[in-house]
């Protein structure tokens, strides 16, 4: 992932405020230019309609983009100073014409937006260790009824890799039925009786899987452990 993509990475872009911001409008794209470093550097930046962030520094004394700050690892002082303002320029841009969502992927922020609706509950993140698990619990029982971690794939389908969301519900006694569905398998991280994964990719539809919710949230109602 590369430098803007990690900072924009949890964030969706308001067009709107991105005029308001200063950015100007080229055909389908808005661009944006800063000199930083005692005008020495110009921030290039480039917003697609589709809410790609691309970014340059170009160094003004040569015209030339400056790709030095990219390197990964250890770097000297002056190029740790360069990266850092330009991590300050695009920091603002997110603050002022970005929203946050909670998650990386869209249906896991629709998944997300429909239970908050239902059930007026938003995710907790609980772990330093994983700060992009969310658990969301039943406030009558205190008890979790869903949870949407960013895995690698192989942890749900051994033979395949890449970065995933997946959303953990608990269906008990109907864990069976469901893992015929395409989309719905064994649980991971939890008890593979009582839950099951769903990946967060569209394959399951939103309805499908806001019906299993509703099969977790009631089973979250019932008298018993507090569910981990």
């Amino acid at each position: 992932m590369n430098f803007e993509d990690e900072i924009f990475k949890k964030y969706t872009v308001d067009y709107k405020k991105l005029l308001k911001y200063g950015f100007v409008k080229e055909n389908c794209d808005y661009k944006y230019s800063k000199e930083f470093m005692n005008n020495n550097f110009r921030a290039d930046i480039c917003i697609t309609c589709k809410g790609k962030i691309n970014g340059k520094i170009i160094d003004i004394a040569f015209n030339e983009e400056y790709v030095t700050f990219r390197i990964e690892g250890q770097i000297g002082e002056f190029v740790g100073q360069v990266r850092e303002e330009y991590k300050n320029i695009l920091l603002d841009i997110r603050n002022n014409c970005f929203k946050i969502n909670y998650f990386i992927y869209e249906q896991s922020n629709k998944i997300t937006k429909l239970i908050n609706e239902k059930y007026n509950v938003l995710p907790e993140f609980l772990w330093e260790t994983s700060p992009n698990h969310g658990v969301f619990r039943n406030e009558r029982s205190n008890k979790w009824f869903a949870i949407i971690m960013n895995i690698d794939k192989s942890k749900i389908i051994s033979e395949e890799s890449g970065n995933i969301e997946v959303l953990n519900v608990k269906l008990d006694d109907s864990v069976p039925k469901y893992l015929k569905m395409k989309g719905v398998y064994l649980a991971y991280h939890m008890s593979k009786k009582s839950w099951v994964s769903i990946i967060l990719d569209n394959t399951v539809s939103n309805e499908e899987i806001m019906k299993l919710v509703d099969i977790s949230f009631k089973n979250s109602d019932k008298k018993g452990k507090k569910i981990i």
